[in-house]
C-alpha cells in the first residue's frame, strides 16, 4: 500500500494546482488532451533542458492526453482545437533564482488554471529550469482530474472547421525495455548519481519533492525515474516516442 501511494504521489508531481480564472463552467475535467508547444516563449531552442517533453510526461501520468506539437494531434484535436487545452510555462527569473510558472488556457486564450510559481536557486540552468518546473507541477496536490465527456462546454464544440482534417498518424505506443545489470546510487547534494560496474557514471537523479520520483539528467536522454510496482522506472522521449527502461538501482 505504501509503495502504491508512493506512486501516486510521483504522478501528482505532474501537474498544478491551478486556481480558476473566473470561468466557474469550466474545469479541467472538460479537457481529455493537451498541447505542449516545442518551445517556451523563453527558451532559446526547442524542448530547451528537456523542459517540454517533460511537461508532455508528467501530463501524460497525470490522466491526460498530452502532445509536444501538432504533428500528431489526433482528428478530434486537429478538427477542433477547442476540444484541447494548451500548456504554457512562463518565465519570471531573477538575479539570484529560478522561477517557472505553468498555465493551462482554452482555446480562446482564457487561463483555465494556474500553478503556484516554482522556483530554484540552483546555478546550473538544465538542474535550475526543471527543478522551478518541478516545484510548480507539485502544487497539483489538492486538485482531482477525471475526464468527463458529458460536461463538455459550448466553448469546445464552437470552433469546429467545415473542412475534415486530414487523418493523423497512429499514436505510437509506449516501448518497455529490460535493461541488465545493476547500478549502484552514489549520493550528490541534490540527490544520486548511478554507477555501474565498470565504474562509470550512468544516470545523475535529481530529487523532486516526492520521494522515489527523480528527474534523471546526463545519460544519453533525460527524463524521469521513478518507482513503480516495486521497480525503477526510466521515462524518457527519443524521436517523439515515449520509451520506458526497467532500472535494477541499489541504493
Amino acid at each position: 500500500m505504501k509503495q502504491d501511494i508512493s506512486v501516486k504521489a510521483c504522478s501528482l508531481l505532474v501537474f498544478i494546482l491551478f486556481a480558476v480564472t473566473g470561468h466557474s463552467q469550466t474545469s479541467l475535467n472538460n479537457y481529455k488532451y493537451v498541447i505542449v508547444p516545442e518551445r517556451f516563449s523563453f527558451s532559446k531552442e526547442d524542448n530547451q533542458y528537456y523542459l517540454n517533453t517533460t511537461t508532455k510526461t508528467l501530463l501524460d501520468m497525470k490522466g491526460f492526453v498530452a502532445f509536444v506539437g501538432t504533428r500528431e494531434l489526433p482528428p478530434s484535436v486537429a478538427g477542433n482545437r477547442c476540444n484541447a487545452l494548451t500548456a504554457e510555462v512562463v518565465a519570471n527569473n531573477g538575479m539570484f533564482a529560478t522561477k517557472l510558472t505553468i498555465l493551462l488556457k482554452d482555446c480562446q486564450g482564457n487561463i483555465i488554471f494556474k500553478s503556484k510559481e516554482g522556483k530554484s536557486r540552483e546555478k546550473e540552468y538544465p538542474i535550475a529550469y526543471n527543478q522551478a518546473l518541478s516545484d510548480a507541477f507539485s502544487s497539483l496536490n489538492d486538485v482531482p482530474y477525471k475526464y468527463d465527456s458529458t460536461i463538455a462546454t459550448q466553448q469546445q464544440q464552437a470552433a469546429a472547421p467545415a473542412v475534415a482534417p486530414p487523418p493523423a498518424p497512429a499514436p505510437v505506443p509506449s516501448a518497455v525495455t529490460e535493461i541488465t545489470g545493476t547500478l549502484y546510487a552514489q549520493a550528490t547534494t541534490n540527490g544520486y548519481q548511478l554507477i555501474d560496474t565498470t565504474p562509470k557514471k550512468v544516470l545523475g537523479l535529481l530529487k523532486t519533492s516526492l520521494q522515489d520520483c527523480f528527474i534523471a539528467e546526463g545519460g544519453a536522454s533525460s527524463g524521469m525515474v521513478f518507482k513503480k510496482d516495486g521497480e525503477w522506472i526510466f521515462e524518457y522521449y527519443k524521436d517523439n516516442k515515449l520509451v520506458s527502461q526497467k532500472l535494477a538501482i541499489k541504493f
